[in-house]
């Protein structure tokens, strides 16, 4: 376990205002990196948030939001690799296996709605669920194989937001289709395809180039992003902000 400064934490999420009032739970929320490669370049889809945004306006992010329970009841084309659900349920709390499931697929879900890319296989998709519509629309069954799970962190405390967020990797080539006018939400604009060393130079919350830095080095060790590899968890114990490896 390694321990940050005062310092780190307090640079942490920095667009976030703190409040005095009882800590927040975390709210589980998931995201996805989405990698393509360009000659010896890998590069990360971004898109930057809305001005108006009261949350992280402005900033460039990674399409991801918060889970909803129900995502795990919606059909896949291919289950989370074992070695992927082993590190997604391990760690403090009670991660069921259900719940580990519907965060993996609100990483997808959340990746169609603010950038209109549909990860999974072609294919009939049935579902009542409004929120996956989309993917009924256009033929496409999400698939859960692809994903790479390569971090997770937890908002620290005195946050007006807070969330365990964990941070997962696809390749573009896993997406069964990009709708031309990005997602039905819009909260991202200008959706751009960043090398990584140019994504870290950019308007970026603070755990956000931390996550580009991790992946960075995963990358370089493991250029094919192997499922079951060491999964750095970034939270504060006893005051002090940690990096723990699942």
């Amino acid at each position: 376990m390694e321990a940050m400064t005062k310092a780190d934490v307090d640079k942490l999420d920095k667009g976030l205002a703190a409040h005095g009032g009882r800590p927040l739970r975390p709210r589980d929320a998931a995201t996805l990196i989405l990698l393509d490669r360009k000659g010896d370049d890998v590069l990360v889809l971004m898109g930057r948030r809305h001005a108006g945004h009261a949350f992280m306006p402005g900033k460039f992010v990674f399409p991801g939001g918060r889970t909803d329970p129900a995502d795990s009841r919606i059909p896949t084309a291919t289950a989370l690799q074992p070695e992927q659900e082993a590190k997604l349920t391990a760690g403090p709390g009670r991660t069921s296996a259900a719940r580990a499931r519907a965060i993996a697929l609100s990483a997808i879900r959340e990746t169609y709605e603010e950038a209109g890319l549909l990860l999974g296989r072609k294919g009939a998709f049935v579902t009542t669920r409004r929120d996956w519509q989309g993917f009924v629309d256009h033929g496409v069954t999400p698939s859960l194989e692809a994903l790479r799970f390569i971090a997770r962190a937890i908002t620290p405390p005195n946050r007006v937001r807070r969330f365990d967020t964990r941070f997962f990797c696809a390749w573009r080539d896993d997406v069964a289709m990009e709708l031309p006018d990005g997602g039905p939400t819009n909260e991202l604009e200008e959706l751009v395809w960043l090398p990584l060393a140019k994504a870290k130079q950019a308007d970026i919350p603070d755990i956000t180039r931390m996550i580009l830095e991790e992946l960075e080095k995963r990358l370089a060790n493991d250029p094919l992003l192997r499922p079951g590899s060491p999964v750095p968890f970034y939270r504060l114990v006893r005051n002090r902000f940690t990096r723990e490896i699942l």
